[in-house]
């Protein structure tokens, strides 16, 4: 099933004809239920600027003005002095708003074509692309403008249309090309603002859209000192237990109380900034206590981290591996050194660590031993990972080369074949040796 959206009401177009003696003609562009949304084209034939009027058909209700927009179109000249043809599109877009899209110039020009360009006539040159007519607007007979109206939803005007060609290839053929020119359109809307008044409405907008912002941010930070208020209160007693001294816990709590009933008494309603102010003050102390927890947390695995990169540098440069040999001695001492420092100053450290409390500030950070991890990979690693040299290409051993042969030393039948029998470059065949055959005797027969 298709459900297809219609306009609930009519619009009409008005125009004045050139002659001062006709009256204003309209035709209905829009009929009531017409699909939204759609296009509407209609084409004039004026001499000069005119005027067309956008007009509520229906108009029962006294509230509503039948009269909706007006649009000049003009100027324009038509380059040989007649009417011109003017092509106008119509707008009725989703929102049910109609409004004078374009209004656009034909005027229909010969070109010369060269007989060679026209020795082959496409098969659709002589058919022109037509508008499907959708609203029939056509004048009564006498007067001197037209209008035609067609549906605009894809349709388009032919732009070139083949005069009856001669096939005798003496004569030169031509064309008729039809010229477009954009015409100025101008609009005028019954009952809109204007700019003055328009650009007054942006303004007060634009600053009610910038209060609900601050509005809306202040909300926000309200909220979060109030989750920060329940959320510190429950960990205290909690996972933040062993974090803090049973001085600093009392006293954050009374300090969360304290902030707690002032959002719901004389904080009900503040700005932004007090907000703001009261969530740091709430940080400052509930703050370090989160970075105990934090750093307790994080130690282990760092720590460990830390302990592979010392232990798998240090097998690398002891190991007695092939792809290890071509590293220098001494550089695989380099790598020994540097593991040795860095392990002896996490001893040391973690030594101190271990002596604290929890609720004491740490002595070994997490993002300490970080950094030493990182720096110890960054050494070590362009030492161990160095990559073999290429080996030096091997040359062939010299070709053992036999001493040039005397004519004496060369077989038989050599230099008899090496020379050439003849100016044209044939070689002289040995003449072959006659061989004694025993013949029988004529005599003895």
């Amino acid at each position: 099933m298709q459900v297809n959206e219609g306009f609930p009401f009519s619009i009409a177009l008005s125009w004045k004809p050139d002659s001062q003696n006709n009256e204003p003609q309209k035709t209905v562009v829009f009929p009531k239920g017409n699909p939204i949304p759609s296009v509407k084209a209609l084409t004039f034939y004026r001499s000069n600027t005119f005027a067309v009027d956008v007009l509520n058909v229906e108009t029962e209700d006294s509230q509503v003005t039948q009269k909706i927009s007006t649009y000049t179109i003009g100027p324009f000249q038509s380059s040989k002095g007649e009417k011109a043809k003017l092509k106008v599109k119509v707008r009725l877009n989703i929102h049910g708003i109609v409004s004078l899209e374009s209004a656009t110039m034909l005027e229909e020009e010969e070109v010369e074509v060269p007989v060679s360009a026209t020795s082959e006539v496409p098969k659709d040159a002589n058919k022109m692309e037509t508008d499907a007519t959708d609203v029939n607007m056509q004048e009564p007979k006498g007067t001197t403008d037209t209008a035609e109206g067609a549906t605009g939803d894809g349709a388009q005007d032919s732009e070139e249309k083949s005069a009856p060609m001669d096939t005798d290839a003496k004569t030169e053929p031509s064309k008729r090309k039809v010229k477009k020119t954009n015409v100025p359109v101008a609009e005028l809307v019954y009952g809109a603002m204007g700019s003055a008044e328009l650009e007054k409405a942006v303004e007060k907008e634009y600053e009610m859209a910038l209060q609900d912002r601050v509005m809306e941010e202040t909300k926000e930070k309200k909220n979060s000192v109030e989750a920060y208020v329940y959320d510190m209160r429950n960990k205290l007693y909690e996972k933040y237990s062993d974090y803090v001294t049973s001085e600093d816990k009392e006293t954050l709590t009374a300090k969360l109380q304290e902030v707690e009933d002032w959002l719901y008494e004389d904080g009900e309603d503040e700005t932004k900034g007090v907000y703001v102010a009261k969530l740091e003050e709430l940080k400052k102390v509930g703050g370090p206590i989160e970075a105990r927890y934090r750093e307790w947390e994080e130690r282990g695995p760092a720590i460990e981290q830390l302990a592979y990169c010392i232990r798998s540098f240090r097998e690398a440069a002891l190991s007695s591996d092939p792809k290890f040999e071509h590293i220098d001695i001494s550089e695989k001492q380099k790598v020994v050194n540097e593991c040795s420092g860095a392990e002896t100053w996490l001893h040391e450290k973690k030594q101190q660590q271990d002596a604290l409390p929890k609720h004491a500030d740490p002595a070994l950070l997490v993002s300490d031993i970080k950094k030493k991890a990182e720096a110890l990979d960054r050494f070590c690693k362009s030492i161990v990972t160095k990559p073999k040299p290429a080996p030096k290409p091997q040359t062939p051993p010299p070709a053992e080369t036999s001493p040039p042969q005397t004519p004496e030393q060369q077989p038989d039948g050599a230099t008899e074949a090496s020379e050439p029998a003849s100016e044209g470059g044939a070689w002289e065949q040995p003449a072959a040796e006659q061989m004694d055959t025993d013949e029988p005797d004529p005599s003895s027969a």
